[in-house]
């Protein structure tokens, strides 16, 4: 008799379970590609985001997301292939994101505080995008730079930000013949540096910029800060 032919607690024979419901068979990824592919993108992106990729392992990578790295190859490739996606898959999120925010039907100093904000949280809440970021940038964009998607990834955010600048201008509010890239680089840079160097700059200046209420109020000074950049220069 075997295990699954168990008697049950009466004395007779257990009912024999069917095979998908017998414990331990490890269906998932063959009855859904689609939750095997996200798991090991999502492991992929922890693995990437704590160790960079020099450090990252596909053993790590495939024992994170529960499959063999057999099936890993064969969703995703090797190694350079797997981390190319991680990249392609933060940009789509923060890209998607910023779609949401609906901004060409805003007014246009209204869409650059939201953009500010919602950057700045972004940031916060997604650590792993900028560890992967920074990975790249010690790399020198060496896995971006050949990537077929990477000359358009940021062209929705560009097209959104040259709409708000342009009504912005039209309206005195903003002053014209703004570069959107320029003011997008400002912007963000303002929150990157500080949460880049916000263990340092904590400890050099005896002040912990990891506090809630902190955060928060560098959220309103990017904001501030952005919509000072781009106002009109009085004489």
């Amino acid at each position: 008799m075997s295990a699954i032919e168990k008697t049950d607690k009466d004395g007779g024979p257990a009912r024999r379970l069917p095979p998908k419901a017998r414990p331990g068979r490890k269906s998932g990824a063959v009855r859904d590609p689609e939750r095997t592919s996200a798991a090991i993108l999502a492991a992929a992106i922890d693995e990437f985001s704590e160790h960079g990729f020099g450090g990252a392992r596909i053993d790590a990578i495939a024992a994170r997301a529960g499959v063999n790295k057999r099936m890993l190859y064969h969703y995703f490739g090797d190694k350079d292939a797997l981390y190319e996606r991680v990249l392609q898959q933060i940009y789509d999120g923060i890209r998607g994101a910023e779609r949401r925010l609906n901004l060409r039907d805003r007014d246009p100093e209204a869409g650059i505080r939201e953009l500010a904000l919602f950057t700045w949280r972004y940031f916060i809440e997604h650590p792993e995008f900028l560890s992967l970021i920074a990975t790249e940038n010690m790399n020198r964009a060496r896995v971006l730079r050949a990537a077929a998607w990477a000359p358009t990834v940021n062209s929705p955010l560009v097209g959104v930000l040259s709409d708000l600048l342009e009504r912005g201008a039209a309206k005195g509010v903003f002053r014209a013949g703004l570069d959107p890239v320029d003011v997008y680089v400002a912007m963000a840079g303002v929150g990157w540096m500080y949460l880049s160097n916000r263990y340092t700059l904590s400890a050099s200046f005896n002040r912990d910029l990891t506090d809630p209420a902190e955060l928060e109020r560098w959220g309103t000074l990017m904001a501030d800060a952005a919509i000072a950049l781009i106002a009109p220069r009085h004489p």
